[in-house]
């Protein structure tokens, strides 16, 4: 029998990792004398198997036959409450479900009607809309049916419950998985619908409240993603759009998604996204997790193929209001109307498809945007949840589990423990009262007709808060600049005249470009916050991308503001990746020595990745030293690990330096610019550690009580990149996601808890990240569920290889169950020295700044 374990690989080097749990969750007690799934490939999940807060049931109320009803992946309430779904690739189901406890008595009837395969269903006195991705029709024999992908309003002329009228009312294009998506009701009467990446904007569009400018805007280029998905697909990206219940007066709401699946409205009228990540990136300093956004007005939320998705905090974005990590966004929902006790009655629900979780994410009003914290609510192992919603009248959740011909359930769950249920207000205050009605008011002009308040505009764009200064920017790119450019020739404060100049190098003219710079030119650097230091180096970005080169002696300006701050002496890894791009655009004096510099002393392998794509395709400034560390890196970087693209990416900024090298170079560096070397492990050129003790969690956090001071910051730093914690652990804006941000771990854990949390890790896993244990008849695989496809389940095992997956049959399982191990294994100090261990803890509880008062509290470092 062949065993097959999560993490282990880590044990024989003595390295140490740091796994610090990230949630309270309580769990449904389940009997562990039994194994929680048996005969798993006979059928769906069952509902005991689910793991969710105390006080919650879940109940299976239909397990769909998959070879006469298909896998399951969205629904809605039709008018007299039953629901309606949609099979991934055929009919439309009504089901009336059972009541709780009698689950048997549910109804399941296919609607008589020549359209399917939905991702998005709504029911309201207008008809049913059926959002199709596919063509559509299941009887092709009908040539008069309309067909192809798109949004479809289905009509009961006679009142019989059959749909005799069939419209097409917003044709759409794209299919597959990255197509139309979900269609909601608005708060404001309009219907909402999304579609992802795959799919193109609608020939009609009548309004747009984004600015119709948008643009590829890349300084240094961009390469395609290297296995060649999508290699040809350009902003703008994914979208939602509104328009009349008949399919009437369409407006583009917002752009630049990948693949958000589900949009929801919270009670306070605003709207809101899961967006997919881009797996394949994951290791690339241009992956971004999954995550939940705000949707603004007009917003542009950064999606760009291969490695040109844009940073969040690119000002001419809008970024996240909560980073989940990597996994596959399915359908979402706030859980208003839901009888469940206040917190989850205010939460908004989303739904990981690849590692069967719904979260549920508590947004608070934060200014004009809001802040969040998340927390698993339901999950198991497999559970592909596909779709969920609050049935108004029953107060209950139901949630589809199915896609890509895997096993479809219907499952419902209620609230049966002691808390109130009463319906509970949705957090707010008055400050973000005022400045959620600032936003609005701005966000009124960016509609056909508004006139511009330039005086409110102008109040707003150096705002700190990134909504408001995001309204009012995108509220003067609405109109001609010629009415609102006069004052980047004055002097602005930094953030204004910062946010000025972005707007006026997205909309303006060549002939404006030397005041843009100009302006930004009279800024002080060392006054600038890093979030303003972010920003004004994408306004010079977008000064040079939209409006050309410009002039030979502000280019030398610039680099004279900007050249002595890299790298940062604080150590800013954003801030210095932003820096470089720009300042190997200009030329800047021994740049190229600086950023080689920094490719080999990094402690990151993102940003070491960043510099190597950024000197790519420069041409001046190498020496042969230079030249030969470059092209070094790439045989040191051949221990790290990535998604299934990171390989390529590495490989294909190789072959285009290799092409801009010149024949005498290339014949200098022989052998280095020949074929690379197979992959090693991760691991295996770190020096095995000596046993220095067993520690145990009460010795160590005695010891680091009596310490008072002389700890050693850059040993701690260099402790967390020696254990390759960056593979799995992100802190201080880099690291990989598959486990939790450690970043302010020490705002909510004790040293003990930490120490705890290292040393024993079994002792409490947090379900989010919990491993399963797969048993066939041939062997026992460990791990999470990361894919699915029909039988197929593709098993993450290593952590620190994220891309490589261990593939079973869900037919071949004969017994699953939570694992009891965590997946970070235990025993990893016991090869460090007390004063390497205090370091490490000492440089987690700074939170990555050696400056921090928690690491002057401890005694100062070196």
């Amino acid at each position: 029998m062949r065993k097959v374990f999560s993490l282990a690989v880590a044990i024989a080097a003595g390295v140490a990792v740091a796994w610090v749990p990230c949630s309270a969750h309580r769990l449904v007690a389940q009997d562990s004398k039994e194994p929680a799934v048996k005969k798993q490939g006979l059928g769906a999940t069952p509902a005991k198997s689910f793991r969710a807060p105390e006080g919650f049931e879940v109940e299976m109320v239909y397990e769909v036959p998959a070879k006469e009803q298909g896998s399951w992946v969205a629904m809605c309430v039709d008018l007299k409450g039953r629901l309606i779904v949609s099979d991934q690739y055929g009919k439309l189901y009504r089901v009336t479900p059972g009541m709780p406890g009698k689950a048997s008595e549910t109804k399941v009837e296919a609607i008589n009607v020549n359209l399917g395969m939905a991702q998005g269903l709504l029911h309201t006195k207008d008809g049913l809309y059926v959002d199709v991705n596919g063509e559509g029709i299941l009887n092709k024999d009908q040539q008069d049916a309309p067909r192809g992908p798109g949004l479809y309003r289905l009509q009961d002329l006679d009142g019989d419950e059959q749909f005799e009228k069939i419209e097409r009312i917003i044709p759409l294009t794209g299919g597959g998985e990255h197509g139309p998506h979900a269609i909601i009701p608005g708060p404001d009467g309009r219907l909402y619908l999304c579609a992802g990446n795959q799919s193109d904007l609608p020939e009609r569009i009548d309004r747009s409240r984004v600015p119709r400018h948008w643009s590829e805007d890349h300084m240094l280029g961009r390469m395609p993603d290297a296995r060649g998905f999508m290699a040809n697909r350009l902003a703008p990206g994914g979208f939602i759009l509104s328009f009349n219940p008949d399919g009437s007066d369409i407006e583009l709401v917002s752009t630049g998604f990948r693949n958000e699946y589900d949009i929801a409205f919270n009670p306070l009228g605003d709207l809101f996204t899961y967006d997919a990540d881009m797996e394949w990136d994951i290791g690339t300093p241009w992956y971004r997790p999954t995550r939940v956004n705000h949707v603004i007005s007009g917003a542009e939320f950064g999606w760009r193929n291969g490695t040109g998705k844009w940073p969040e905090y690119f000002a001419d974005s809008f970024g996240a209001v909560a980073n989940i990590g990597y996994g596959s966004p399915t359908g979402i929902t706030f859980g208003t109307g839901a009888k469940f006790p206040a917190k989850f009655q205010n939460a908004l629900f989303i739904s990981d498809w690849s590692y069967g979780v719904v979260y549920a994410v508590n947004l608070e009003p934060d200014g004009a945007s809001y802040k969040s914290t998340f927390e698993p609510f339901v999950s198991a192992s497999p559970m592909p949840v596909t779709d969920l919603l609050i049935h108004p009248e029953q107060g209950c959740m139901y949630m589809t589990i199915g896609g890509r011909k895997t096993q479809s359930a219907l499952y419902r769950i209620r609230y049966v423990g002691n808390e109130s249920t009463q319906k509970a207000a949705y957090p707010d205050n008055d400050l973000a009262k005022t400045a959620r009605a600032a936003r609005r008011q701005l966000e009124a002009m960016h509609q056909p007709g508004a006139q511009l308040d330039i005086s409110t505009a102008m109040r707003y764009v150096g705002s700190p808060d990134r909504a408001l200064r995001t309204a009012a920017r995108l509220a003067l790119e609405h109109f001609d600049s010629k009415l609102w450019r006069d004052p980047v020739q004055q002097a602005l404060p930094a953030q204004a005249a910062i946010t000025m100049a972005i707007a006026l190098a997205r909309k303006g003219t060549p002939a404006d470009q030397a005041d843009i710079q100009n302006s930004l030119l009279r800024l002080d650097w060392s006054k600038l916050t890093n979030t303003q230091r972010l920003e004004l180096l994408r306004a010079y970005q977008l000064s040079f991308l939209r409006l050309g080169e410009g002039d030979a002696a502000i280019r030398q300006k610039i680099v004279q503001q900007l050249d002595s701050h890299f790298p940062v002496a604080d150590g800013d890894a954003l801030v210095d990746r932003e820096l470089a791009r720009v300042l190997i655009y200009l030329s800047a004096p021994k740049i190229i020595d600086r950023c080689v510099a920094q490719m080999n002393s990094s402690n990151s392998a993102e940003q070491q990745i960043h510099y190597a794509f950024c000197l790519r395709e420069a041409q001046q400034g190498w020496t042969p030293q230079t030249r030969k560390a470059y092209f070094q890196w790439f045989y040191d970087i051949g221990t790290a690990r990535g998604g299934a693209s990171f390989g390529g990416f590495l490989e294909n900024i190789r072959k285009v330096a290799i092409v801009n090298l010149e024949d005498e170079d290339k014949t200098a560096l022989g052998e280095l610019i020949g074929p690379l070397p197979a992959p090693k492990d991760p691991l295996a050129d770190l020096a095995p550690r000596a046993m220095v003790k067993q520690w145990t969690v009460d010795e160590l956090a005695e010891k680091f009580a009596t310490k008072k001071g002389g700890f050693n910051y850059e040993r701690g730093k260099q402790m967390f990149a020696v254990a390759q914690c960056y593979k799995c652990h992100r802190f201080a804006g880099q690291g990989g996601i598959q486990g939790p941000d450690l970043t302010a771990s020490s705002q909510r854990f004790s040293t003990k808890d930490m120490l705890t949390a290292i040393i024993e890790p079994n002792k409490e896993i947090s379900d989010q990240y919990e491993a399963t244990v797969f048993q066939t008849e041939e062997e026992t695989v460990i791990g999470r569920v990361a894919n699915l496809n029909g039988d197929n389940l593709m098993i993450a095992t290593n952590m620190l290889d994220p891309g490589n997956f261990t593939n079973l049959k869900r037919s071949d399982i004969v017994d699953m169950k939570p694992s009891k191990v965590s997946m970070m294994p235990s025993g990893l100090l016991d090869t460090l020295t007390p004063d390497e261990v205090f370091d490490l803890l000492v440089y987690l509880q700074t939170g990555g700044n050696p400056k921090s008062d928690r690491y002057a509290s401890n005694g100062g470092g070196q």
